[in-house]
């Protein structure tokens, strides 16, 4: 028996748009529900949104929760969203920064000395260039491994070492290389300089004072809180397996959220207008790496949060991939214009082949964020940071 193989499990799945001609935004972006109608049709069992225009806000769903009941796709479902944590965790460490218990250039050894990397800093693990290797494919080294590891509770420390045990990617600062051990990392310095977890610290500085009512870290719990979707992987023979039960451990600050569309909206609306961090952190945040090297107009991976390049102009926000489950949330810069959709199957592709669902997610986004775009407008999305070991056999 064949099937695709499993790629890496907690990535992003960001795309840049390149475009041949931009053009002005639309007033709207259109009605949502046809747009995710063909995001199912292009293969997707469910998918669920929410768009904002100013003070219109519009949600919609389409597709089924579960392919086998044929429960439906509900606006405001509970979800995994993977590393969109890290715009949480990043937050959190900036607010420490304009509080001036952090210094995002002081070495990574100030704050952890077992874990010291030699030009390492702590700025480098938030955007990625410490050259420290990832640890998912060392986790999900086998397909058995999946299921092996449902149940199982890592700690930040395990995670840790799998990732430094791992040659570097590059040297530090030298190249952008996305890493889940940076935000491991990045959340044993906000356990050490405040004594408490991430997920408390989250709690206590974004989700209570924002009032986001149906987003949570999980820790070691392995069920979703309230109505949510399965998580489906297409195994042998294309059969659908759920992983929507699973101790997300292994995500940690990393990617152990589970939020709503509206959630997330609000959370970046907050941040993109300030209420989250200081001017100077909030500067700090969008200081970006560009993905084109040479290139910083068409956006890059700033701290814990990325910009595109979009016919109306950059876009920022962040997105996420775990088993089963994948979200991606962008925002104009004045959080005026917002898109989170959420998926419920991931790893249905194999590297280079056609993928019309993340075609049309792609034209659900820009459309929703810009409006409609004229035929001259060339749209290229590229996946740079989606991990590309397969797990091995």
């Amino acid at each position: 028996m064949t099937r695709t193989p499993v790629r890496a499990a907690l990535g992003t799945a960001v795309a840049f748009i390149l475009l041949a001609g931009a053009a002005p935004a639309a007033a709207t972006g259109g009605t949502l529900r046809p747009q995710l109608e063909a995001i199912t049709a292009a293969g997707m069992p469910g998918v669920f949104a929410q768009a904002v225009d100013g003070r219109h806000r519009q949600s919609a769903a389409a597709g089924v929760a579960d392919v086998t009941t044929g429960a439906p796709t509900r606006p405001g479902m509970r979800h995994r969203v993977g590393s969109i944590t890290k715009t949480f965790t990043a937050t959190v460490l900036l607010q420490l920064a304009g509080e001036g218990r952090l210094r995002l250039d002081a070495p990574l050894g100030r704050y952890l000395p077992a874990y010291a990397v030699d030009g390492v800093t702590v700025r480098m693990l938030l955007n990625h260039t410490s050259g420290i290797a990832d640890y998912d494919h060392v986790i999900f080294a086998t397909d058995t491994s999946l299921e092996e590891n449902r149940h199982r509770t890592f700690t930040p420390a395990e995670l840790a070492a799998f990732g430094l045990n791992q040659p570097a990617t590059n040297p530090p600062g030298a190249a952008w290389s996305y890493s889940n051990t940076n935000y491991v990392l990045a959340g044993m310095i906000l356990e050490k300089i405040t004594g408490r977890s991430p997920a408390y610290e989250i709690t206590k500085r974004i989700i209570r004072p924002l009032g986001l009512r149906h987003t949570y870290l999980p820790g070691t719990g392995t069920r979703i809180h309230g109505p949510h979707a399965a998580a489906y992987i297409p195994w042998y023979e294309g059969v659908l397996v759920d992983f929507a039960d699973y101790n997300m451990s292994w995500g940690w600050a990393a990617g152990d959220l589970v939020s709503t569309t509206d959630d997330l909206n609000r959370f970046y609306r907050a941040l993109l207008t300030g209420k989250l961090l200081k001017p100077a952190q909030l500067a700090e945040m969008q200081t970006t790496v560009p993905w084109v090297p040479g290139a910083p107009e068409y956006g890059g991976y700033g701290l814990g949060l990325y910009s595109n390049l979009l016919p109306c102009g950059l876009a920022w926000g962040h997105d996420g991939l775990v088993l089963g489950h994948s979200t991606i949330s962008w925002h104009s810069a004045d959080g005026r214009r917002q898109v989170t959709v959420a998926q419920n199957m991931t790893h249905y592709v194999a590297p280079g082949q056609p993928d019309p669902i993340s075609d049309a997610t792609i034209t659900m986004l820009v459309t929703q964020l810009c409006g409609e775009q004229p035929a001259t407008a060339r749209t290229t999305a590229a996946r740079p940071h989606l991990a590309e070991q397969s797990f091995r056999r």
